[in-house]
């Protein structure tokens, strides 16, 4: 008989990565047999949350408890999996699992506990000041949103639930997306034999004959992804055919350089055939703890010329299925687009080795052969607990 899981998951404003990586698994699972619930909330309700309210849910939420308690007894769940829990799901939630004695599975989309902006990166460049300790550092370079006082909630989150020993005691599985990232949660303090390494997948079909043309930039117009690295590397550029899916605060840097479009948020199927018909994806992010845009790319044969961080040098083979350059290095970057215009039959065969790479690795049967098996791990080591 197949699992019965419990998502959970703590959705963001404007869709991201995390969110559709949720809306991904609930079906695959559920097209494999599997009974899924879904117990979400979402960051619109925040507008409606008086501060004080939010700051004592961020640390600990007694509805979360509640609600997950009735859930637990209704749908009587083997396995919880959860996604993104800040800010109003909280911690609470892996003592209500806890409690019920059911397993907890975590993926780590991003580094929020141990990290106040989730990203290792302040003021536009790398920085881990604050791996392995608390970040009161963070508090002083006000790095969660700007803000010192919600620098502040957000430290006293992660040092109440260091202090009662959550995230070391109450999590049976953590899910992180690579070994970067399993190296960087570990030197954090979480335990080694618990964070198991499970990369995305996206579910695309076979790319489509299109004529191939421009360079295509998909993400959240935002320091971390780069955008000013991009533009002063478009500006460089004699002729530029730049395509650009996505919005955010950054978005006046491309306004300003001609040949850049900006197509504003797209849905799923259009970024599909934006990526079905461009020549190559540009990736210029800064800090990332995955790229599912690069696996969207692999698996429309599109080549991607990504900034050279651990993650993407994970993902990108330089010069089979795409090429890296040096991350916030605009110059580097424009050396790379323009060999890649210049060679495109060599850009095309790359394409075709990205998709055979997303067929080896990256597909939904392969990512639901590995997500089961961490589930079935997680559920026998809390049954054999029980019994001894």
């Amino acid at each position: 008989m197949k699992e019965r899981i419990l998502i959970v998951h703590n959705a963001y404003k404007h869709r991201g990565g995390e969110d559709a990586v949720v809306e991904s698994e609930v079906p695959l699972l559920r097209s494999h047999g599997h009974i899924v619930e879904v117990y979400s909330r979402t960051n619109d309700e925040i507008t409606d949350i008086p501060s004080i309210s939010l700051a004592r849910q961020v640390l600990w939420s007694t509805r979360t408890t509640r609600d997950l308690a009735g859930l637990i007894v209704q749908f009587r769940p083997d396995v919880i999996h959860a996604h993104n829990t800040f800010p109003l799901i909280s911690p609470s939630l892996y003592w209500a699992a806890a409690r019920a004695k059911v397993p907890i599975v975590q993926t780590l989309h991003n580094f929020r506990l141990i990290c106040l902006n989730a990203v290792f990166l302040r003021e536009g460049s790398a920085c881990e000041d604050c791996l392995g300790r608390l970040p009161w550092r963070g508090v002083a370079h006000a790095c969660f949103r700007g803000s010192r006082a919600a620098s502040a909630m957000t430290t006293g989150m992660l040092a109440l639930h260091r202090g009662l020993g959550t995230y070391r005691t109450k999590v049976t599985r953590y899910i992180v997306l690579n070994e970067f990232c399993r190296k960087k949660f570990i030197e954090g303090g979480l335990p080694e034999d618990r964070v198991i390494v499970k990369p995305n997948f996206v579910n695309f079909p076979p790319p489509l004959p299109m004529p191939r043309q421009g360079l295509l930039f998909v993400g959240r117009l935002s320091v971390e992804k780069g955008v000013k690295t991009l533009a002063s590397a478009a500006a460089l550029l004699s002729e530029v055919d730049l395509r650009v899916a996505g919005e955010g605060p950054e978005a006046s840097e491309l306004r300003r350089v001609e040949g850049i479009r900006l197509l504003g948020h797209l849905s799923p199927s259009d970024v599909h055939h934006e990526m079905s018909c461009a020549a190559v994806l540009v990736v210029p992010s800064m800090s990332e703890t995955f790229g599912l845009v690069i696996l969207e790319a692999f698996a429309t044969g599109t080549p991607v010329i990504a900034s050279r961080i651990e993650p993407f040098a994970e993902l990108v083979e330089n010069g089979e299925t795409g090429l890296l350059f040096e991350p916030g290095n605009p110059v580097d970057l424009a050396d790379k687009i323009m060999w890649a215009l210049a060679h495109p039959e060599q850009m095309i065969a790359m394409g075709r080795r990205a998709r055979l790479c997303y067929e080896a690795r990256y597909t939904a049967s392969r990512n639901y052969e590995r997500l089961v098996t961490i589930y079935r791990d997680a559920i026998d080591e809390v049954k054999k607990a029980a019994h001894e």
